[in-house]
């Protein structure tokens, strides 16, 4: 599993991976900062990076126009990069290891606890949240 941390997140991201053992790149160290996301989106399904980004709207819609996709984790809140690191480190956990070939988690503050919904993209007929 490879992760590829979007510029909109601290590129401490990719340190959360790393020290639960997962290779992580940040878009600034792979020269991609300021690229479109459609480019992103074919970078993430031609190498099969998992993506992690706060950018929902635009990575949903992207991500749903494909047959297949290495999966989607998205930070919902804009916060500061501790607790981006809080967030995706409790998505790991939740993840744990699984397949998320055409899943998203979203990883969400709820008060104090953190919240982790998952659903299937592209959707099999129905809506996704």
């Amino acid at each position: 599993m490879r992760f590829l941390i979007d510029e909109c997140l601290h590129e401490s991201l990719a340190g959360v991976a790393h020290d639960a053992g997962y290779a992580a790149q940040h878009v600034n160290h792979l020269g991609l900062s300021g690229q479109q996301d459609r480019v992103l989106a074919l970078r993430i399904i031609t190498d099969e990076y998992t993506f992690v980004t706060n950018n929902r709207a635009d990575f949903i819609q992207l991500l749903g126009k494909t047959a297949i996709h290495p999966g989607l984790i998205i930070v919902v809140p804009n916060v500061v990069p501790a607790l981006q690191r809080m967030l995706f480190g409790a998505a790991l956990r939740y993840w744990a290891g699984r397949n998320l070939v055409n899943t998203v988690i979203e990883v969400r503050l709820a008060g104090e606890d953190v919240r982790c919904v998952e659903y299937e993209l592209p959707t099999r007929g129905g809506r996704h949240l």
